[in-house]
């Protein structure tokens, strides 16, 4: 039997060890392959690098833990941007399983950038009714979230003293995986003409390309991607970072394999599938 016909009988278990082995050897040992910042990243990151510090931006985090993988390294990565920058955040979220995940990405990136809660940011929690909130807030925040996620009325805390509404915020930052997206660029964007970043996912993300070039959204953000560009021009190695090393050492795999087997193929003379291995009759 020559190479090419042991290699086109190859056990597909080998191949899943192999696929398995790329994606956990860098996120275990990170490689830091290199990579380049878009301009969707690169506007999303200067809109928010010229803000004056103690301007409020707000966060709408949209998103449940199917989407966590792109979205939560992302989330982390603009906060502590913001935290860098020291301005004010105020987050929410839309989405009902939305707090078990933004409240832990706020606090870690709070706790990197030594921020602290109430005097550098707030967080509201969930609130249901997507256009109802939208709409209300522009009248008044505090009649939409009378308290924050944690019971603590508004006006005791420091840092919304003086928000009263969408005039005080000096931007909007919402990253989903829905319409959400949507509706804050018909509200809040068109109606209440707040400056607006946009984070969603890769499948998303060329839906949202037009409204760029209208300049209705100042940046955008798609995918884990987006997000290992974000942490990249912040200067950080995050999760988006060692995701997208997992990601791009499996697709070397993938195609080094093709590549192999497509060789090995011509190189035995078939024009097909290795034939299968008889079973022994019994």
């Amino acid at each position: 039997m020559t190479w090419a016909d042991r290699l086109l009988r190859l056990d597909r278990r080998i191949i899943f060890l192999l696929v398995a082995a790329g994606t956990a050897l860098p996120l275990l040992m990170p490689v830091n392959l290199p990579i380049s910042v878009s301009p969707r990243v690169e506007a999303a990151y200067q809109t928010i690098d010229v803000l004056p510090a103690g301007s409020t931006v707000l966060f709408s985090l949209d998103y449940e833990p199917d989407i966590s993988a792109e979205l939560q390294p992302m989330t982390i990565a603009i906060m502590r941007h913001c935290f860098r920058k020291n301005l004010h955040v105020i987050a929410l979220t839309l989405y009902p399983a939305g707090p078990g995940l933004v409240e832990p990405a706020i606090r870690v990136a709070a706790t990197k950038e030594h921020k602290v809660r109430n005097k550098d940011y707030a967080f509201l929690g969930y609130k249901s009714g997507f256009q109802t909130v939208m709409i209300g807030m522009g009248e008044s925040i505090r009649q939409q979230f009378p308290v924050d996620f944690y019971g603590t009325p508004l006006d005791s805390i420091p840092v919304m003293r003086g928000i009263r509404n969408y005039g005080e915020i000096a931007l909007l930052v919402n990253l989903t995986a829905s319409s959400a997206a949507d509706y804050w660029i018909q509200f809040a964007v068109g109606r209440y003409r707040k400056p607006m970043v946009l984070g969603a996912t890769a499948v998303m993300a060329t839906d949202y390309y037009p409204y760029l070039s209208s300049r209705q959204l100042l940046g955008l953000i798609g995918g884990m991607k987006g997000a290992a560009e974000y942490e990249k021009r912040m200067d950080l190695f995050g999760d988006a970072r060692r995701g997208m090393d997992a990601q791009s050492l499996v697709h070397v795999i993938v195609a080094f394999l093709v590549i192999l087997g497509t060789v090995a193929l011509f190189a035995s003379g078939q024009r097909g599938p290795a034939p299968r291995a008889e079973k022994p009759q019994e």
